[in-house]
């Protein structure tokens, strides 16, 4: 099969998480660019009709908007509803919606705080992979790509419940890889520090970035369409035999 091919998602749709900005909106702007037909989610609709223009003045009619809170299981419902009575099917997911109110030692978490942000970044991915699954991949099989983190694999200052719950992801990512590889395949990227809005606090705070950039081998933070690459061989037939796989781009080091 010729490379270029295997990166072919011509007939495909995706459906894409936390799409308005950030690294959601790389991933649905480089699938689209690679054929795919591709939903956009998030919770406010004019953002994603702003971004889904965007991406459809340089890949006509590839991106569609629709809104959708991640934490929300009838939202999420209704969400999948939709995709599949525009497009009977749903190929590709990728689960990228994330929050994180809180910052700071694990043990000062509020209790509200806590459950928001497992309502999003855990519950949230299982609800939504449940639903596609049912709805679609049960009878045609896909990929699955979860946005987890670094702090999913080890430890940082700060973020501890995120990371937390990025542990979750990881070792759900792993469990349903295990139960449903060979029909449909399951993978994560572990992102590291990231030029986004969501991550500004991060990488605008001298101290944070100079730790990061001092420990980083390639001596620079990353930017979305790098995570986005990954997130495409991961979806592609190119990744037709990595299942319950975690893809690490954070420039080979660099904790937050």
């Amino acid at each position: 099969m010729p490379a270029g091919s295997l990166f072919d998602l011509s007939g495909r749709v995706a459906l894409v998480t936390g799409a308005s900005r950030g690294i959601g909106s790389a991933i649905a702007e480089l699938l689209a660019e690679h054929g795919a037909s591709v939903v956009l989610s998030s919770r406010k609709q004019a953002d994603l009709e702003a971004e889904a223009e965007r991406i459809n003045s340089s890949h006509p009619e590839k991106a569609t908007a629709i809104a959708a809170h991640a934490g929300r299981p009838d939202e999420l419902e209704r969400l999948v509803q939709a995709v599949m009575e525009r497009f009977s099917r749903i190929d590709i997911l990728v689960n990228n919606a994330g929050t994180n109110p809180y910052f700071g030692p694990i043990i000062g978490a509020e209790l509200a705080a806590w459950d928001k942000t497992f309502e999003v970044n855990l519950r949230g991915y299982f609800v939504l992979t449940k639903l596609v699954y049912e709805a679609s991949m049960e009878t045609h099989g896909g990929a699955i790509v979860n946005v987890a983190s670094i702090g999913g694999l080890r430890p940082g200052i700060g973020l501890g419940v995120y990371n937390v719950t990025k542990a979750g992801v990881i070792h759900l990512t792993r469990q349903l890889a295990r139960e449903l590889g060979g029909k449909v395949r399951v993978n994560a990227v572990a992102p590291g520090l990231i030029k986004t809005r969501f991550a500004e606090a991060l990488w605008g705070n001298q101290e944070v970035l100079d730790r990061v950039l001092t420990q980083n081998p390639m001596g620079r933070i990353g930017v979305p369409e790098e995570v986005a690459a990954g997130v495409l061989f991961l979806v592609s037939d190119a990744a037709s035999y990595v299942n319950g796989e975690v893809l690490v781009i954070d420039g080979g080091g660099g904790e937050v």
